[in-house]
């Protein structure tokens, strides 16, 4: 959630924010509504302290004095009664209406949309399209079956089989190990979080038409790990020598993908169902740019050492989520589409999703929100589609990936 504060008082902070193009009027609502909620509450506060001093009279008044003490209490009564739902009323509309603005784009953010996003670095040789793309050679290695999944549960969905599970779990147990070996404490976390949980996250009501409601709408599958990562420290106060925390979450992730009829249809690119392991850290304010450059190198490291070509870019500001100050995208080289496509994500949310979950740090006896950050290590399904073309053999087989061999029991699978 933003600082209203600083939306009024700050020009930079608001540009920031507008860069992300607002709705019209949005801002200029927010303020009036703060605007409205600041004189309520001292109208609120001086008839508190008026009651609180008339009742105090009333006990020291004489017999004769009384009764016109009582009614002065009493009328203060009746307008403090009158005041406080107005003031409620007026809290909540300024609650509902902060949860639709997004937070400030970062000044080094590049502006734009989504062909915008500047180039930061590009590490490895771009090989030409493979004989099979990822979607027919997943198919021919009985890898990946769509078929029957579509039939049993709709498009974008798929049977993930035989050496391909073997080489997703050898993801899950390579991954995890080296981000245990970097100090991450590793978590399987709830995939069905209240409503709370999504808006504490910084995902409602934004990003509520990707989202899966289960229970009449009690509960909801997440669509990373991050959402319920987020909560582990709702509502604490942390000492500033325990920063930065950082939790590797594995979760099968769930999203709608609304907005994306027709993209990315074959194989399993793009689908309603999926397994990660997501990065997440929270950080001190004074860190948080560190800790993202942190996370980002971790997941380079990643991508390089599976042998796939890469590049860095640095997410312009119309193309980022809500809650995101910044985003780094790591996109790998999509053979067979001759452009890279996204594989990772880091970002950096700096106070707005701690507004919401309510956590601190105590530094010099005084409490500041952290900063949170998530980074995806490895979205496996994903990552699959680009090992399929890049580990392509001459004979349509698939060559394991060096790093991924003693994790998998197996080198090389041939075309069948």
């Amino acid at each position: 959630m933003i600082d209203v504060a600083r939306l009024r008082d700050e020009p930079e902070y608001r540009a920031g924010i507008e860069r992300k193009r607002v709705e019209s009027g949005l801002l200029d609502r927010v303020l009036e509504i703060d605007r409205r909620r600041r004189e309520l509450r001292t109208e609120v506060e001086e008839l508190r302290a008026r009651q609180n001093a008339a009742s105090k009279e009333i006990g020291q008044a004489s017999a004769s004095e009384r009764p016109a003490k009582i009614e002065a209490a009493t009328a203060s009564k009746r307008e403090l009664a009158a005041k406080e739902p107005e003031l409620a009323a007026v809290d909540a509309e300024l609650h509902d209406l902060c949860l639709a603005v997004p937070n400030p784009a970062d000044a080094s953010v590049p502006d734009g949309g989504e062909d915008d996003a500047e180039v930061l670095r590009a590490v490895g040789d771009r090989p030409g399209p493979p004989e099979l793309d990822h979607a027919a050679l997943g198919e021919s290695l009985g890898f990946v079956e769509t078929e029957q999944a579509a039939g049993l549960s709709g498009s974008r969905f798929a049977y993930l089989q035989r050496e391909a599970v073997l080489l997703e779990l050898a993801l899950v147990q390579w991954v995890t190990s080296r981000l245990v070996a970097e100090g991450f404490t590793p978590v399987v976390p709830p995939v069905l979080v209240r409503e709370h949980g999504m808006e504490e996250a910084g995902f409602f009501p934004t990003d509520r038409a990707q989202v899966y409601e289960v229970d009449g709408g009690e509960l909801f599958l997440v669509g990373t790990s991050e959402v319920p990562l987020s909560a582990l420290h709702r509502g604490e106060i942390l000492d500033a020598d325990v920063l930065p925390i950082r939790y590797a979450g594995l979760s099968t992730c769930f999203r709608r993908e609304a907005g994306t009829y027709g993209k990315d249809t074959r194989g399993i690119f793009r689908v309603h169902q999926f397994d990660k392991v997501e990065m997440f850290a929270f950080a001190s304010p004074d860190d948080s740019w560190d800790e993202m450059e942190r996370l980002v190198a971790v997941e380079e490291s990643i991508v390089a050492d599976l042998g796939l070509p890469y590049r860095v870019v640095s997410i312009a500001a119309t193309d980022l989520g809500a809650a995101a100050a910044k985003k780094y995208d790591i996109e790998a080289w999509l053979p067979s589409e001759g452009r890279y496509r996204e594989l990772t994500s880091c970002s950096n949310y700096l106070d707005y999703s701690a507004r919401r979950l309510g956590t601190r740090v105590r530094v010099d006896g005084k409490t500041h929100l952290v900063h949170t950050l998530n980074g995806t290590a490895c979205a496996l399904g994903r990552t699959l589609v680009f090992l399929l073309e890049h580990y392509q053999t001459e004979d349509g087989g698939f060559a394991v990936p060096e790093v991924l061999r003693p994790y998998c029991g197996f080198t090389e699978v041939g075309r069948r």
